[in-house]
């Protein structure tokens, strides 16, 4: 396969100047908190690299360029999702989209080896400066997840390994369940302070952990 010329930046700054001077959209809200026996615990995993992946899974050597870049399988099923222990996904968007999380320090990384790997006519955008993760878990997660979105959030229709673009609470973002007690809210920084507040507001019956 014939390696991409395309140009790619590290976008993301020296350690020593991400560690002094990087904020990210929840720091301001999401302060360590503790109700005692909290039914919902509350996380921003801040400063992931997002990208996002566009092409033609039946392009030859498509899936298994991102295979070989990614270390994970490209999902081909509507609304899957693919992760390892390591820390990275991918989810299923739209026919030819795809979303890819990975540790903020290996975005530049992936996002090289994804142009090193595909050929043809694809797309990867990192946009990790626009967008971030909020995990929710507890035993009243689902509760909390029901009172938000129309998306229907029972275990027989959302098993582990699903994520969809959803509606939450006016805004749109996208809802995974990566495991049998953790849900993870993808949103765009522009929507992060309104759903934060709505999500400790909804939250606020239950008791709530804030890991900060």
């Amino acid at each position: 396969m014939t390696s991409s010329r395309t140009s790619v930046i590290d976008q993301r700054p020296m350690p020593e100047v991400h560690a002094q001077c990087a904020r990210s959209p929840l720091a301001h809200l999401f302060t360590a908190r503790d109700d005692g026996d909290a039914g919902v615990v509350l996380e921003e995993k801040a400063f992931l690299g997002h990208l996002t992946l566009r092409g033609d899974p039946a392009q030859p050597g498509f899936a298994e360029g991102v295979e070989a870049a990614l270390g994970l399988a490209l999902p081909l099923t509507p609304a899957t999702l693919h992760q390892n222990e390591g820390g990275r996904s991918i989810q299923w968007l739209s026919p030819d989209e795809w979303l890819i999380l990975v540790p903020g320090e290996e975005a530049f990384t992936v996002e090289k080896a994804l142009h090193e790997a595909l050929a043809g006519r694809y797309q990867v955008v990192n946009v990790s400066g626009g967008q971030t993760v909020i995990s929710l878990s507890g035993d009243q997660a689902r509760q909390v997840l029901m009172k938000s979105t129309p998306t229907d959030v029972h275990p027989r229709a959302f098993p582990v390994g699903r994520g969809v673009p959803a509606v939450f609470a006016k805004a749109t973002l996208v809802l995974r369940r990566v495991s049998e007690s953790e849900f993870e809210l993808v949103v765009r920084r522009s929507f992060a302070d309104y759903l934060g507040r709505w999500l400790l507001d909804a939250s606020e019956e239950f008791g709530v952990c804030i890991k900060a």
